[in-house]
């Protein structure tokens, strides 16, 4: 499986506002230089003023280039020496935290960025979701009649494919608050949304695509073993789903096994249509649960065996499977030192104020812990709690058969093609 590039962690920024500050960072390459949209000053009180802040944020911004710029470095060189099974030290890691601007205020005045509004990616909602399916497939998703038959079709394929009871309901009470539905999405509000993330597991537009890709022939029997066991309407409401989803499988690898091109996809209305698929009360809890099993797997073929708590589940969620990882395998002693910033694009970073708070592994990890305690406790997790009951689970345990932390729960081998029962 090829390795995800790092995300931006959609939901961590459900636990607080963005950050709000515009950049105003100088650009060009000599100390001085006017950012974008800012000219050269007269030489007056205010003249002098504006070009003291613009030397100390092309200062600023030279500290930061160079700071990203090793974080980077640091990065490559420990992926080399995992593939080298070398040993990873603190000496591979940037230990200090990112620079923060402490110089004058931009003067009141000066215009910001470049003339004009920017362009805005358009990102869809439910109901562009579904309309793109109709138009593209002449299908709709199939919804659940309530919320709890969703989460019992889920627990039921979690369990089955591998997943335990504390890492399925935990990461969905962190990422939906402890209340979501199979169809909450982002940030929404009214006619619009923050993100293009939805379900459980929070799946953006890429993540479908991507799944569609990895693991759509898989669902495609999957559904084929289902519809074997049904007749009349039921059966040719099944049929033209499977058909559906072929053609959806074949445009998701009609591309390069690649985030940046599935990403593409999911930028258009016929990839909108491959999401609703999220939607979906067969196929959808197919992706929310693969999309947490591929970092369970990752994990295992790259020779971590224990099993993964939710948290540490959760990283490899938004970070992406080699970055999660790299901070899952960190001895308890290192995390303590090693900053969050080694784990994010410069981008990434800045845009995520819970980790620039929590700034350590261990502060981040246990934040994550906290708000995982705290939103369990809410109505939506304790309902996926009791239909995720032990007494489901028919595969036998691993050779370890360890307990996970909640009694009866265990760590199962992960089945990816198991036929599951008609609803």
């Amino acid at each position: 499986m090829p390795r995800k590039p790092i995300r931006h962690a959609v939901a961590i920024l459900a636990l607080a506002l963005p950050l709000g500050a515009p950049q105003v960072f100088a650009t060009g390459p000599g100390v001085g230089s006017a950012p974008p949209g800012e000219s050269a000053a007269p030489t007056t009180d205010a003249g002098r003023k504006l070009k003291e802040y613009l030397e100390a944020r092309a200062a600023f911004e030279a500290e930061q280039d160079a700071y990203w710029s090793l974080i980077t470095q640091k990065r490559r060189s420990r992926y080399a020496k995992r593939r080298d099974h070398q040993p990873i030290t603190l000496d591979d890691y940037v230990l200090t935290q990112p620079p923060v601007y402490n110089g004058p205020k931009r003067p009141p005045g000066a215009e910001v960025g470049p003339a004009g509004p920017r362009p805005q990616k358009i990102i869809p909602i439910v109901a562009d979701l579904v309309k793109a399916a109709s138009d593209y497939y002449q299908w709709t998703p199939q919804r659940p009649a309530s919320d709890v038959e969703f989460k019992r079709a889920y627990a039921r394929y979690a369990a089955t494919a591998g997943l335990t009871r504390e890492q399925a309901v935990r990461v969905y009470a962190f990422e939906t608050g402890g209340n979501g539905t199979h169809a909450s999405q982002s940030g929404f509000q009214g006619s619009h949304a923050i993100s293009s993330a939805i379900g459980y597991n929070q799946l953006l537009t890429t993540n479908t695509v991507e799944l569609l890709a990895e693991q759509g022939e898989g669902f495609v029997k999957e559904l084929k073993q289902r519809a074997a066991m049904l007749a009349g309407p039921a059966r040719a409401a099944m049929e033209h789903k499977i058909s559906v989803l072929k053609k959806m499988v074949a445009l998701a690898c009609s591309v390069p096994d690649d985030w940046s091109q599935h990403e593409k996809i999911g930028d258009t209305p016929q990839g909108w249509a491959l999401h609703a698929m999220v939607l979906d009360i067969d196929v959808g809890p197919m992706l929310q649960t693969h999309k947490l099993l591929t970092s369970v797997v990752f994990a295992q073929m790259k020779g971590y065996m224990r099993p993964l708590t939710a948290a540490e589940l959760e990283m490899m969620n938004l970070t992406g499977d080699g970055t999660g990882l790299d901070m899952v395998t960190m001895p308890l002693d290192m995390r303590e030192q090693v900053p969050t910033s080694n784990f994010f694009v410069r981008s990434g970073y800045q845009r995520n104020p819970v980790a620039i708070r929590h700034n350590t592994v261990a502060k981040l990890l246990a934040i994550t812990d906290s708000r995982m305690d705290t939103n369990s406790n809410q109505p939506g997790a304790r309902e996926l709690a009791s239909v995720f009951s032990p007494s489901q689970f028919s595969l036998r345990c691993c050779a370890a058969g360890a307990a996970n932390s909640e009694a009866g729960d265990r760590q199962f081998v992960p089945n990816m093609n198991l036929p599951l029962p008609s609803r």
